[in-house]
């Protein structure tokens, strides 16, 4: 056998196509399995960052063997295309929302009842607790495999281009873009607001040619997706709490062997932890920067909102959609609602 030195190797190198050069380090230390991830959000998001970092720990941890290749803000299309897409397998992981993936899994939708968690020491009770599990083993039904921890998506705020919002009679007639949900749709509408589902991709420009006058969501999303550029004011309201499932194609999870889903299970459940953390941190900081862009910032009265969805039904509505066994795990955290 022909020996070859590292010198003839240098050479050979030197004189190559460029493609070729690029070409041979990567087929060297290609994945044994490439796993797709996709998401809404810009890579700038703590959700992006630690995502990131579990993929590389991932691949540290497996040799190489696995890769996961994440694709964010909407490159794969938006919310309904990823959930569309991670069910038919043509993406491996998802993070929808939780409005999100109620389409799919109406349950899943039971952590946004407005107005139900009153700070997140009542949120990670009930979603690492028995709720959250309820829920993971209704997404398991529908051939998606949900990760133990959910990721932190934040209290939603309301922010408009008129009228500052601090009590319900605000919202009469308020034309506001809402997740394709219909419990969103389900609580505005009780509100007497006039509430329309637009895929996030489409808020920014539906603002800014004034389709709809308001919008809802966690201080982050605002920040990072420039909402401040075309709303005046922001309500905080924390009306909803929302969080991302980290879901898996379960056909695609259930081919990797039982070594490698621990792995990656372990990277990712870790990961959303931290990032909840990054979340905390970043709303201490968020608002003094919205601030400073222009967006006005007002305080709410929760009671009103309250007690204008108990007189209009909604969570009685509720309560019986989601069922008795799920709407008594809600409670046993955030206390009696309905």
């Amino acid at each position: 056998m022909t020996k070859v030195t590292r010198r003839a190797l240098l050479g050979t190198m030197a004189t190559a196509p460029a493609l070729s050069v690029i070409g041979m380090p990567f087929i060297a230390r290609a994945a044994e399995i490439e796993l797709k991830y996709g998401n809404n959000l810009p890579l700038s998001h703590p959700l992006n960052v630690r995502s990131h970092e579990a993929a590389e720990i991932i691949k540290q941890k497996t040799n190489g063997r696995i890769e996961i290749k994440i694709f964010p803000n909407n490159q794969l299309g938006g919310d309904t295309d990823m959930l569309s897409q991670v069910r038919s397998g043509g993406i491996t992981f998802f993070t929808p929302s939780a409005l999100v993936i109620a389409t799919l899994v109406p349950v899943a939708a039971i952590n946004a009842v407005g107005f139900a968690f009153a700070d997140y020491d009542q949120v990670w009770k009930a979603m690492d607790g028995t709720l959250g599990a309820h829920v993971r083993a209704a997404i398991s039904k529908v051939n998606l495999y949900a990760f133990e921890k959910v990721w932190d998506n934040g209290f939603r705020q309301m922010t408009t281009s008129g009228k500052a919002i601090e009590t319900a009679k605000e919202m009469a007639g308020l034309k506001i873009r809402v997740p394709v949900s219909p419990l969103s749709l389900s609580m505005f509408k009780a509100l007497d607001s006039s509430p329309v589902s637009l895929q996030f991709s489409e808020v920014y420009t539906s603002l800014q040619t004034k389709v709809v006058d308001a919008q809802e969501n966690p201080l982050p999303i605002i920040q990072v997706a420039k909402l401040y550029e075309v709303q005046k004011s922001c309500a905080i309201s924390n009306h909803i709490w929302d969080g991302f499932w980290f879901i898996a194609n379960g056909r695609a999870w259930n081919g990797l062997s039982e070594p490698d889903r621990k792995i990656v299970a372990d990277a990712i459940n870790e990961a959303g932890v931290k990032q909840r953390d990054d979340i905390r941190k970043l709303n201490a900081t968020v608002q003094t920067d919205l601030e400073a862009k222009g967006l006005a910032f007002n305080k709410t009265n929760p009671d009103s909102f309250r007690a204008k969805l108990r007189d209009a039904g909604f969570y009685k509505e509720w309560k019986e959609k989601f069922g008795a066994e799920a709407w008594g795990l809600l409670e046993d955290s955030v206390g009696k609602l309905a």
